[in-house]
């Protein structure tokens, strides 16, 4: 098992070389095919397998906490295997989310100009990124029970 410390490293270089795939993926419509099953998930379910393990190595040392109060949800992330699963969660569900702009963009013809944007947002903040590009979607006249389904 890699120590908490090596797994969120490898996981960033990962996410990152996918995010800068994805982010092609919006200027060269011929890798669509295999960048979005890969972002959308190839590497979440190998996040996934990741996060199981951090995981279970830090209820292997019984850490403490829980999800019942912000005092519970910080003493559960003072386990470094807890903080590098949770981060690693952060990884596979913004990966995910940004595969779906990618794909529900090209499906409206959303222009790279925006998508990208929003792209960068959903990498460096999540939900903040989704929010940007439904906007967008709103903006264009876009009909959102049909964005990211």
């Amino acid at each position: 098992m890699l120590s908490p410390d090596a797994l969120f490293q490898a996981c960033n270089t990962i996410a990152l070389l996918w995010w800068i795939a994805l982010a092609g993926s919006t200027l060269f419509g011929a890798v669509r095919a295999y960048v979005w099953p890969a972002t959308g998930l190839v590497a979440p379910a190998l996040f996934a397998v990741a996060y199981v393990a951090a995981l279970a190595a830090g209820l292997a040392k019984g850490g403490e906490g829980g999800f019942g109060s912000i005092a519970e949800v910080r003493a559960l992330f003072a386990d470094d295997h807890a903080l590098t699963a949770g981060w690693i969660h952060y990884l596979a569900f913004d990966l995910i989310v940004g595969t779906l702009i990618a794909r529900d963009a090209a499906r409206a013809g959303v222009s790279a100009v925006f998508t990208l944007p929003a792209l960068a947002l959903t990498f460096l903040f999540g939900p903040s990124g989704l929010l940007a590009y439904l906007i967008v979607r709103l903006a264009r006249g876009g009909n959102l029970r049909e964005s990211l389904s």
